[in-house]
């Protein structure tokens, strides 16, 4: 019967395996968006990453009624389903496309 120690190559390719699997669940859980009613609901933050705009343009978005939002006390979220209606609302094709 081996001796198996911290510096036996199975233990070590045990410990990577496990440092990758850690990795993957810590990606996960950051990326993780609860589902409510079928529904994805996203932060401000996520917004801004989706649509690659500033806080200060999000809040203009708002203000001009370009995206819809549900405020609850001070947090402000949005529809995933209702980011990509206005997406697909302001969509201008290809110019060879209107003629």
């Amino acid at each position: 019967m081996d001796l198996l120690t911290n510096d036996t190559e199975e233990i070590i390719a045990y410990q990577e395996m496990i440092m990758q699997l850690k990795n993957h669940i810590e990606s996960i859980l950051k990326n993780y968006r609860p589902v409510m009613n079928g529904e994805i609901y996203l932060s401000s933050e996520d917004v801004c990453g989706l649509l690659h705009i500033s806080k200060r343009t999000l809040q203009q978005y708002r203000d001009d009624n370009i995206l819809p939002y549900i405020q609850i006390g001070g947090k402000i979220l949005y529809k995933e389903s209702d980011i990509m209606t206005v997406l697909e609302q302001n969509y201008v094709g290809d110019k060879t496309d209107r003629l």
